[in-house]
């Protein structure tokens, strides 16, 4: 008995009961990657392109060591300013001027390893010469002077006067603001 083999059979069309909207095409994925088409995505290099490395990176040491010294002469004074006419050190400044110090140094030096230090130390010198600066201003507000003679001509008076004024608080201040400028410019470091 042989058996007869049935004919493969045509599919037939199905009439469309509801017509459905269809999404826009979407591009094929490329090698296996779902996200080679998308937009916005960086395409991919020809494959027989050569390489062509990354553009080396500027060395952006003594501009971040500049802008750290003037973001800290900056900050003193305003810290100075601060504490001239509030009469009070006030902790938040502090924190400030050590985070700007450290904004500036990491943004414009980049991740160099000695510009957090740096920062720190450049916190600890803006914090004390602001100190300073405040110390003078209320010096020449008392004595009816004016602050750039108190500063620049009787500047040992200033000293004597910030020696006799710092408490365990002031220097509570020196760590925080050196904090902020190390934490700052590893954060801001690009």
């Amino acid at each position: 008995m042989s058996q007869s083999a049935t004919p493969p059979q045509q599919p037939q069309p199905q009439p469309e009961a509801q017509a459905q909207p269809q999404a826009p095409a979407q591009p094929q994925p490329v090698d296996g990657n779902p996200y080679a088409q998308q937009p916005g995505a960086v395409p991919s290099p020809a494959p027989n392109a050569p390489y062509t490395p990354p553009a080396p990176q500027r060395n952006t040491l003594v501009l971040g060591l500049l802008t750290a010294v003037a973001a800290a002469l900056v900050a003193a004074g305003v810290y100075g300013f601060v504490i001239g006419t509030t009469k009070h050190e006030i902790g938040w400044a502090a924190v400030g001027v050590g985070f700007v110090i450290g904004l500036a140094a990491g943004r414009l030096g980049g991740r160099n390893p000695v510009l957090p230090a740096f920062s720190a130390v450049l916190a600890l010198g803006s914090v004390y010469l602001g100190q300073l600066i405040g110390d003078a201003m209320l010096i020449a507000d008392e004595y009816g002077v004016n602050f750039s003679k108190v500063f620049f001509d009787h500047f040992s008076v200033v000293q004597d006067a910030w020696k006799a004024d710092s408490d365990p608080l002031t220097f509570v201040f020196f760590a925080i603001a050196a904090f902020a400028a190390f934490s700052g410019a590893k954060k801001a470091a690009l």
